[in-house]
């Protein structure tokens, strides 16, 4: 096999074809383009998403006979008693998801000593456990395949400590975490474990912030290339992790933020 064999060019519209993925989250701001821009690599995408707007706006954008390559359903990730049956079912279904993007999150914004117990646990639950029952249900299938890819979406806010959103930081500290621990333990499977922490980005998540302006004027200030990032720079950074490409990088985590955390 030639070097152009074993390594297809990133964007090509059949980089994925054959390949299903389960991505959460996948209606949102980030998770939109991701989804789309699989579905254009010749991927199956199963896309969970609970807001009925956000889903149909994704069928609405579909490319015109893409059609049968997005499958949705609406799961509430909070409800991690029935997630694991739910997600067991659609890869029986599906055949098996050949890669996961562990995207979808919560992240209230208050005083660390304002959020109940329960919200804090119902965070914990959305943001970091049921994206461990997507992997549990995706790993028996990798295995046989002796192929995989499981993409974990951290953040920044890791790595800077950001004030008023101390469960929403742990969580993604606890992705972090467990993409460096699967890396080690699914690697003679074929399979690679990365994790992507994007910066600022134009999405729902701004609303929690009372200036926009000043927010924007903020994130230019810290970043290093001087412009807002867009939902294209994550859904391509995702997509080179989970292609050929990226076959023999494991374990890591890539800051998608313009230059605004250097590790």
């Amino acid at each position: 096999m030639s070097n152009s064999e074993a390594m297809p060019a990133l964007g090509r519209s059949d980089m994925l074809a054959g390949k299903t993925v389960l991505c959460t989250g996948a209606a949102g701001g980030l998770g939109m383009a991701t989804t789309l821009r699989f579905i254009e690599a010749g991927a199956c995408v199963v896309a969970i998403d609970n807001d009925p707007a956000k889903s149909d706006a994704l069928r609405r954008a579909l490319p015109e006979g893409r059609e049968a390559q997005l499958i949705q359903r609406d799961f509430d990730l909070a409800d991690t008693d029935a997630l694991p049956a739910k997600l067991d079912q659609l890869a029986a279904e599906t055949g098996g998801f050949d890669v996961v993007i562990n995207n979808a999150a919560m992240y209230p914004s208050r005083a660390f000593e304002d959020y109940s117990i329960e919200e804090y646990r119902k965070i914990q639950r959305v943001n970091v456990e049921s994206h461990l029952m997507c992997v549990r249900a995706a790993l028996p299938g990798m295995k046989a395949r002796n192929w995989g890819r499981i993409v974990n979406i951290a953040s920044i806010t890791f790595y800077g400590g950001w004030q008023h959103l101390a469960p929403y930081v742990q969580s993604k500290g606890a992705l972090i975490g467990l993409t460096r621990a699967w890396a080690r333990e699914f690697g003679k499977y074929g399979v690679t474990v990365n994790a992507i922490s994007p910066g600022a980005f134009p999405t729902d998540a701004e609303k929690i912030h009372a200036d926009p302006e000043g927010y924007n004027r903020y994130v230019l200030e810290n970043q290093s290339v001087q412009r807002r990032g867009h939902a294209g720079d994550i859904a391509g950074t995702i997509l080179f992790l989970a292609s050929e490409n990226a076959s023999f990088i494991t374990g890591q985590t890539i800051n998608v933020d313009g230059g605004w955390v250097m590790q």
